[in-house]
């Protein structure tokens, strides 16, 4: 029996998560995601899939985030027919979060189309459309938790509670035998560990008695305090009364789904005590709008009511969105992207990010290279639909929902698996912190040569115990994957040329420091 493993994204970094299982009985996918971060890493969804489509029998899904779950309908566009499998919870989100995102698709190519008509380039087409999306959903498939599920004929997969987001499972897939005297093959991939401790979550568990574990590690390299509810909730109370006391108003760039809905469940609970002075919640993005509405028919007693505090108003649409523009104080907008890098929050941003007064708090993980990222290292100037901003808000990290296992949970998780038969690979992590996870699985006593770090699209054979790597070329490294793009370097060089012509004394200075510039280009 031979089963081989390709690592089709989340491997060296943290979006694009996608393993390519292929068995003698057939071939399967566990999650489809897109990739977010820098351009660099984002012009990885356009590029044909990394396998033949019309070997796929079928899906399995960990959970319905974006970075799981956003190609599916170009999987399906491509000719993919078969099921996906997931819980009915990540079935529920799906149902507006795919088509959502086919909206953004097709609504930041036609921005970029304007913008490229008037520089004479090329017209682009989306990844997919809001269309593709639509018809990718009759092709979802619930299942149960702790209940195994014939995925193909040989293969079957059940479904654990990752305790990461609602519906989020880690899966366990066993792969028949198909000599008499063989035994079948376990594999656990963890999808997102969730951290046992956010507002809707329980506990992550997980079987035991595998062969190969596949363990995600995107904070495999630190550990954050642990916190109850009412240390987490004083916190964001500090922060937001600190912003509006500034004077400005306070923007949350944030996940439309899991992270909206958390954030106002404590501020119900802060305003229903009085702990917060008077303030408008904006929740502006209408993924996050019937995400909620999904969470609410899904959860019960306080929780579920505090998603309907009176001072919450959802901004129904693009002409009230507009509006919030004419609101300088006393607003807390909430809207996605979370890592800033599309959708509404951007124009929010525009709006903000040059006010003093304003605050921006970021709640979630910011990928290499996105606009998230370049704002929480401090930079001064940034652009936006090709405008220069300067950035004069105050830029604030509140990293308490984050929706991850921290490196204790991860160690707590991955050890109550063991012993793992043959091998424990490290993915959906940047290098710094799988690695550092790597070192504390050794420190563990766990044999070096049992953990594995693949990079992209590389493929693992797994076969008579072994385990045998295939070289290929990857389409991006680990580094690529981790770091900022020569797209992030050029906006920080040509936001940096203009702060350094604005600092000169006078124009004739700023001719010879320009003509010094195109010298330097023209010799390269």
């Amino acid at each position: 029996m031979t089963v081989s493993v390709t690592f089709c994204g989340a491997a060296g970094g943290v979006t694009g998560s996608c393993y390519f299982l292929q068995t003698d009985q057939g071939n399967i996918l566990v999650d489809c995601g897109m990739f977010q971060g820098s351009k660099t890493v984002r012009e990885l969804n356009y590029e044909p899939f990394a396998f033949d489509v019309s070997s796929i029998s079928a899906v399995v899904l960990t959970h319905a985030h974006i970075d799981h779950s956003g190609l599916l309908p170009k999987l399906v566009k491509a000719g993919f027919k078969g099921p996906v499998f997931a819980t009915e919870p990540t079935c529920d989100l799906l149902t507006y979060m795919l088509p959502d995102s086919g909206y953004i698709q097709e609504s930041e190519v036609e921005r970029l189309n304007r913008r490229n008509a008037r520089r004479g380039r090329p017209q682009v087409t989306p990844i997919y459309t809001r269309h593709d999306a639509e018809n990718t959903l009759s092709q979802l498939s619930v299942v149960e938790y702790h209940v195994w599920q014939d995925v193909i004929s040989g293969v079957k997969a059940r479904f654990w509670d990752a305790g990461h987001l609602l519906g989020s499972a880690s899966i366990e897939i066993e792969v028949a035998a198909t000599e008499p005297d063989d035994k079948p093959t376990r594999l656990l991939f963890s999808g997102d560990i969730g951290t046992g401790e956010a507002v809707f979550n329980n506990a992550p568990e997980a079987p035991t008695d595998l062969d190969y574990l596949f363990v995600e590690t995107t904070y495999g390299d630190r550990n954050r305090d642990d916190m109850t509810d009412d240390e987490r909730r004083a916190l964001l109370g500090k922060e937001v009364r600190e912003s509006l006391k500034a004077g400005g108003n306070l923007v949350i760039p944030s996940f439309a789904v899991a992270r909206t809905q958390e954030l106002l469940v404590d501020l119900a609970h802060l305003f229903n005590r009085g702990e917060l002075p008077e303030a408008t919640v904006f929740v502006d993005s209408p993924l996050a709008q019937r995400a909620t509405d999904v969470f609410a028919k899904h959860l019960t007693g306080s929780d579920a009511r505090a998603l309907a505090h009176p001072k919450f108003h959802m901004v129904p649409d693009v002409e009230a969105s507009k509006q919030l523009a004419l609101v300088k104080s006393g607003a807390i907008i909430i809207s996605a992207s979370g890592m800033c890098d599309a959708g509404r929050i951007r124009y929010h941003l525009k709006n903000n990010l040059w006010r003093s007064e304003a605050t921006v708090l970021l709640v979630g993980f910011q990928a290499a290279g996105s606009l998230g990222r370049v704002l929480q290292r401090g930079a001064k100037r940034v652009r936006i639909h090709g405008e220069e901003i300067e950035v004069l808000a105050r830029i604030r990290t509140l990293d308490v929902y984050s929706g991850h296992a921290d490196q204790d949970m991860l160690l707590r998780w991955t050890r109550d698996r063991l012993p793992v038969g043959r091998r424990i690979f490290l993915t959906h992590g940047e290098e710094g912190a799988r690695t550092a996870f790597q070192q504390v699985l050794l420190a563990e006593g766990i044999d070096s040569k049992k953990i594995a770090l693949p990079m992209l699209d590389e493929t693992v054979i797994l076969k008579s115990g072994t385990v045998e790597t295939a070289k290929v070329r990857p389409r991006l490294s680990g580094e690529e994957l981790s770091r900022d793009d020569w797209h992030n370097l050029y906006a920080g060089t040509i936001t940096a040329l203009s702060e350094k012509l604005r600092s000169v004394e006078n124009d004739a200075q700023r001719r010879d420091l320009l003509e010094k510039v195109l010298r330097d280009i023209a010799s390269v």
